[in-house]
């Protein structure tokens, strides 16, 4: 992952990184500026961490898919245990991928997360155990997304891999057989 954003190039994907912002944004937001409009934790933690839900779902299930090719989810085995499922696209449209819109997903991704860590250091220094739940909520979720999509990707080159692999092997064995096919 390139640390400075691609030059010259446009977002392919302008409303879906618009909305893989704005609940970021919006999250982390009221939360920070909430304490300035209201006195009820109750409405600071509903609301809060209603958008955390919301940037959680959209990302894992729309943002995703769209600006990375890419899309977990986590499934529970008939024998009771937890399994990470994976879906990417394949090669050629991974290689098509937008490198601005990957960028902006991976970096606001990370920068969310570290948002969170830094309000709950915050609540911690200032001795805010409520504040503090809200914000561990909110981590986790982001959290959650971070896991998922790094899997993802791990599980996506590793496909990718396999298939040029494949694809050299495939092409090695024709062209030995089309070598003793002629003798």
């Amino acid at each position: 992952m390139d640390l400075n954003q691609p030059p010259g190039e446009n977002y392919a994907n302008p409303k879906t990184c618009f909305f893989h912002v704005l609940f970021k944004g919006a999250a982390l937001a009221f939360y920070i500026l909430s304490a300035l409009f209201f006195d009820s934790f109750v409405i600071i933690f509903v609301v809060t961490v209603l958008l955390a839900a919301l940037d959680f779902w959209v990302v894992k299930n729309v943002s995703g898919r769209i600006l990375v090719g890419l899309r977990w989810w986590n499934e529970i085995n008939d024998m009771g245990e937890s399994v990470w499922k994976f879906e990417c696209l394949d090669h050629e449209s991974m290689a098509r991928m937008n490198k601005k819109d990957s960028w902006l997903f991976w970096w606001t991704l990370y920068l969310s997360a570290v948002a969170w860590i830094v309000l709950g250091i915050f609540s911690l220094i200032r001795f805010q155990a409520d504040y503090l739940l809200v914000v561990g909520v909110c981590l986790t979720l982001s959290i959650a997304n971070i896991i998922g999509f790094t899997k993802c990707r791990k599980d996506a080159k590793k496909q990718i891999q396999q298939f040029a692999s494949q694809t050299i092997a495939s092409g090695f064995t024709s062209t030995l057989q089309s070598a003793f096919s002629v003798v």
